[in-house]
């Protein structure tokens, strides 16, 4: 069975990161979305709340299963026995940092190959965010992201307005 992991942060996913989950699942037989847990930052959404929304707006493609990891993805990808990392480029400077990952990931584990699918043409200027940034601004969101996302999105912007009051 080939399986692949597909790590980020998802802060929140977008129509970008699902078009390349869609398209990924057709490639492999099992897709792992792992959902890095980076405490360096502070993401708008826990881990396990990214994992939730991930689950959500997966539950249709079968082969696809949601985690959550912290660490190094080589490390991750051979606890769930992958053999394939998966990354969406967007622009040529999305490959320059990519590809000096993937170098550094094989050098790590050279039975662990990455595999980049560019993103679709109506998604290439997308990102997590752009997303937090337009809807901090009241900007329309549904472009970007599913119905669900988008309520996720602005109920907790909300929540954090009102907690600055």
């Amino acid at each position: 069975m080939k399986t692949a992991i597909y790590p980020g942060s998802f802060d929140p996913v977008t129509l970008g990161h699902i078009d390349v989950i869609k398209r990924a699942s057709k490639l492999f037989d099992h897709l792992i979305i792992g959902v890095l847990n980076n405490r360096a930052k502070t993401p708008l959404f826990s881990v396990e709340e990214r994992v939730k929304m991930l689950e959500e707006v997966t539950k249709d493609i079968p082969n696809v299963e949601v985690k959550s990891f912290a660490g190094l993805t080589v490390d991750f990808a051979k606890e769930c026995n992958a053999n394939a990392v998966v990354r969406g480029l967007r622009a040529i400077t999305d490959f320059e940092y990519e590809l000096q990952i993937a170098q550094l990931n094989r050098v790590m584990d050279t039975s662990i190959d990455t595999v980049f699918l560019t993103t679709s043409l109506e998604y290439a200027y997308l990102s997590s965010s752009i997303v937090k940034e337009v809807a901090a601004y009241g900007g329309d969101i549904s472009n970007f992201v599913t119905p669900y996302v988008a309520d996720e999105v602005h109920k907790r912007l909300r929540e954090r307005q009102g907690s600055q009051m």
